[in-house]
């Protein structure tokens, strides 16, 4: 990473996220030379943080068609596109998933059975399978807890339509792994402190980095430095210049995870206009079922945590849907992530806060991206690119690659490639939760895991009921980056996200092995379980609910 004024990095980017990491793997396939710093783990802000769905936007195709708005068509077809090409490369981690639309008045099920078509049509060849119409009695067999009334009303059916699921941290440490495979280097648990600028001209040529496992400062050069730090891209703004205005409207999205019997297997649940006129939805994920959102206001920090009132809203509104009560002592895990919407700084009105991205060079040699979602994670990159060799005069060996790089993983996988575990390592002849959940993390590296699960006998459970290994732990501390405890249970592992009480009681020998692979001494592993255990916190299973008098502050 150590770069000089003579010899600097054609492209520095501050941030670890899904858009950062892209920048760094489209650049790096670019034949650029990269580096990427991101102060805390890659994924450990928003990119972990989202409803696990890669989507077109219904809701986007909706507001096309009402406001005969081209420009939002654009960019449906456009996320569609994308979609396709993330299940493509990495179809280890992202799969198509049918969502369940309820509809309780014969005119939902016409407006709904016509809009999802029209999806279906804009997404013309890269759809994932063709929506359809189900009748009530089929409806509730497919979806067993879905409710036959609601609000004086009769279910009438329902219209179900496929958008793609993933794991999204996973995912995003697949993007940090591919690009160092390119030629990037990467590193995180580094962060910016001051950016050095030209006394001549006052552009940014570089940055001070601190890595905040060694406390060692290094100072990094760059043609062009991007500030891809989501909710925080602000503060690296005004770092560069302390006038700039603002440009993120931050909204906290909450999800909420439940028992897997709430939602069945291969099926999730979308109410895309609740009665106040938000989106609800429950979705399988990862074995259990994830419930959301809520679109609030809220304050920028490093561990945002949902609020008591906001879980319960969850609740509330999916009941509505459900023939069983959801109780709070159902809730496995709550957490909070920071959307950051862009508002474009030289606009006049808030109108212009934006689900769509903003790429703006405001200060010489500083690109900062923000706004847009993980569906268009790639082709954001690719904007921010084409700008960097613009700003910078570089010099690229060719054009954009990423449409076709399939991610660390993910090339030549297929969903039987789960077999050949179970043919050959004993340990996982038994277990066939544990070798699909291999095959679906790891991809065709699999075989590693199950490796070292067999050779360094580490092939027990982390957690009761969960797939995950104590292999995983040291081959995420050999492979991916993995350097604290936190960084297992939440972004190579999704344990704390899936169940936060499993989390806390895997903690202790994760941070075992861990300290084996890194040489911990005392002092380290004192310090991490404290650390995970203040994360964990900010995590709102029914043992961290906040009571108050036998009710919820």
């Amino acid at each position: 990473m150590g770069s000089s004024t003579v010899k600097p990095l054609d492209v520095l980017v501050v941030g670890g996220g899904a858009t950062g990491c892209g920048v760094a793997l489209d650049a790096a396939c670019r034949g650029l030379s990269v580096g990427l710093v991101e102060r805390e783990d890659f994924s450990s802000g928003t990119s972990s943080r989202s409803t696990k769905l890669i989507h077109g936007g219904v809701r986007y195709l909706e507001k096309a068609v009402f406001n005969l708005d081209y420009g939002q068509l654009k960019l449906v077809f456009h996320a569609l596109k994308e979609r396709k090409r993330i299940i493509e490369n990495a179809p280890h981690l992202c799969h198509a998933l049918p969502c369940m639309t309820p509809c309780f008045e014969w005119f939902e099920v016409v407006y709904y059975w016509l809009g999802l078509k029209l999806y279906d049509v804009v997404a013309n060849r890269h759809m994932l399978h063709l929506s359809r119409y189900y009748s009530a009695n089929e409806s509730v067999e497919l979806f067993p807890t879905l409710a036959r009334k609601g609000h004086n009303r009769s279910l009438k059916g329902t219209v179900v339509y496929y958008d793609g699921q993933m794991n999204d941290s996973r995912l995003n440490v697949g993007l940090a792994c591919t690009a160092a495979l390119a030629g990037a280097a990467v590193l995180n648990h580094a962060e910016v402190i001051s950016f050095i600028k030209d006394d001549l001209t006052g552009r940014i040529i570089g940055a001070r980095v601190r890595d905040n496992l060694s406390g060692k400062v290094f100072d990094t050069y760059a043609k062009v430095v991007v500030n891809a730090a989501g909710p925080f891209c602000d503060a690296l703004r005004q770092m560069a210049d302390k006038d700039a205005s603002p440009m993120i409207c931050p909204s906290s999205g909450v999800h909420v995870v439940l028992p897997d019997y709430y939602s069945p297997e291969g099926m999730g649940l979308i109410v895309p206009k609740t009665k106040d006129g938000r989106v609800v939805f429950m979705l399988p994920w990862l074995g259990r079922t994830i419930a959301g959102t809520t679109d609030s206001n809220t304050a920028i920090t490093m561990l945002p945590e949902p609020h008591e009132d906001e879980i319960q809203f969850i609740l509330d509104a999916i009941c509505d849907y459900l023939s069983v009560k959801v109780r709070r002592s159902d809730v496995l895990s709550a957490w909070s992530g920071i959307r950051p919407l862009a508002v474009d700084p030289s606009a006049k009105n808030t109108e212009s806060i934006s689900r769509d991205h903003v790429v703006l060079e405001d200060f010489p040699g500083l690109i900062t991206i923000t706004g847009g979602k993980w569906t268009t994670y790639r082709s954001m990159a690719e904007d921010v690119v084409n700008a960097a060799v613009k700003s910078g005069k570089l010099k690229p060996s060719n054009g954009c690659l990423t449409g076709r790089v399939p991610l660390v993983g993910g090339d030549g996988w297929d969903p039987s490639s789960f077999t050949e575990l179970a043919q050959n390592f004993v340990r996982m002849k038994k277990t066939h939760a544990g070798r699909v959940h291999l095959s679906h993390a790891y991809g065709t590296l699999a075989h590693r895991v199950a490796a070292i699960a067999q050779n360094e006998n580490l092939g027990k459970r982390l957690a009761h009921g969960y797939p995950f290994l104590e292999a995983e732990v040291a081959y995420c501390a050999r492979q991916e980056y993995c350097e604290s405890a936190v960084d297992f249970i939440a972004r190579r592992s999704r344990l704390a996200f899936l169940d936060t009480d499993a989390a806390g009681r895997a903690l202790p020998r994760v941070i075992e092995i861990m300290a084996a692979e890194h040489a911990w001494d005392r002092r380290r592993r004192r310090e991490e379980l404290r650390q995970g255990r203040e994360f964990l916190e900010t995590f709102k299973s029914s043992k961290n609910a906040q009571f108050h008098d036998g009710k919820h502050l």
